[in-house]
């Protein structure tokens, strides 16, 4: 393990607060109850879903284009510098936003998952300057094991902080939320220093303006069936992926589980997925990446079908186990055979329509659980939905020939 592959790996340890105890943990309680405060829950609801929608827009649309432009200039540190610094601030102004100021919540939201999500693919891009394709598996893998841990571990100390704010000399869970805020920009910037220290930056390519390059590049895709095949089938499997990641808590309400014990599997997830992206990472060299994915996607397979025969919360625990050994399993490995199948002196571009990707995959799989619970009354039968795209994504993923095995 070099001082460039850890500097990287490193960025995930940061960034990863801002996912654990702003998107998933405590900015959505925080809205609701603080600063949409009177606000009638169904437009809580509405402002919290256009908050995100907007965030996903944007970045959908720039990456690509910022992937095209970094990839000509040799700036993907740069720009990534850039949206960091956006986030970062956004996120500790959460601070400053008083009670009833919905709009500036809102705002300093959008400008923060921007900052976050827009960072992602320069980020992931910089894997190819900092691991041959034979280390992709285990360096990628490292970087979401220790997003798992580092996020997972400013978590559990926010979530002390809001349930016993008197331990850290605060005097209530709303100053101890928001304070929770600017822990995570502090966390988020002093971690990612070490990439922009030790990290190389790929030199530059020259060649068109962004669009242009950007307009190249959609039309060399159709002679890159590797690249659009896979693309296909990550959209497929990973919109499944994130959908039981965005629901969970919710399907665990509808069965009658008490806050507490969702947060504790949240938790569980986190330290848990640790080590199993670790271990994933050394399958992927072992077995292959494609047949290491293949397991992990078989793992989700088998837990939506239980889910749809889940009755206990231990159940719920084991199901949440299970989860944590191969989430970031598939995710390290998708990214890292990603990164084998395309141009690494395009690795910014090309990996900006991985993120726009990953962004629509927040759309389809959340929608068809939501309209299939609404036609059938049932959770059970609206998880269950969910088979259709791993077992799709698999299909597909096995049209794809492994970059460094030849098949």
């Amino acid at each position: 393990m070099t001082r460039a592959q850890l500097s990287w790996a490193l960025y995930d340890w940061g960034n990863s607060a801002f996912a654990t105890t702003v998107l998933a943990g405590f900015f959505p309680i925080f809205f609701n109850q603080y600063w949409a405060a009177g606000v009638p829950p169904q437009t809580q609801t509405l402002y919290q879903g256009l908050t995100a929608t907007t965030a996903s827009l944007v970045v959908m649309l720039l990456s690509p284009w910022l992937g095209a432009i970094a990839d000509r200039h040799g700036a993907k540190k740069r720009f990534l510098a850039v949206l960091t610094l956006m986030g970062v601030v956004s996120t500790a102004a959460l601070y400053l936003v008083g009670k009833g100021q919905w709009g500036w919540a809102i705002a300093l939201s959008i400008a923060a998952r921007i900052g976050f999500f827009g960072g992602i693919s320069l980020y992931d891009a910089l894997l190819v300057s900092v691991a041959h394709p034979r280390e992709m598996d285990r360096v990628s893998a490292l970087g979401y094991g220790l997003g798992y841990l580092g996020g997972g571990l400013l978590f559990a100390i926010n979530v002390a902080m809001a349930l016993k704010p008197q331990w850290f000399g605060l005097a209530d869970a709303a100053l101890a939320t928001r304070v929770a805020f600017v822990s995570v920009a502090i966390w988020w910037l002093v971690f990612a220093l070490p990439l922009f220290r030790y990290v190389p930056e790929t030199p530059p390519r020259g060649g068109a303006s962004g669009w242009l390059e950007l307009f190249a590049t959609l039309r060399a895709l159709r002679g890159l069936r590797p690249v659009w095949m896979f693309l296909l089938a990550y959209w497929l499997y990973i919109d499944g992926v994130d959908t039981i990641i965005v629901m969970a808590v919710d399907f665990g309400m509808k069965l009658g589980f008490a806050s507490d014990h969702l947060i504790g599997a949240l938790l569980l997830v986190q330290f848990i997925g640790f080590p199993a992206a670790l271990v994933f990472g050394r399958l992927g060299e072992r077995w292959g990446t494609r047949r290491a994915i293949f397991v992990a996607l078989a793992v989700y397979t088998a837990v939506t079908i239980g889910a749809y025969h889940l009755q206990t919360l231990t159940q719920f625990y084991l199901m949440a186990a299970a989860i944590g050994c191969v989430q970031g399993g598939v995710q390290s490995l998708s990214r890292s055979y990603y990164a084998r199948l395309i141009p690494s002196e395009r690795a910014g571009e090309f990996f900006g329509f991985y993120n726009m990707i990953g962004k629509f995959a927040a759309v389809l799989g959340p929608t068809v659980v939501g309209i299939t619970a609404q036609l059938s009354g049932s959770a059970r039968d609206a998880i269950l939905s969910l088979l259709v795209f791993f077992i799709a994504g698999a299909v597909l993923l096995a049209r794809v020939r492994d970059p460094l095995r030849g098949v």
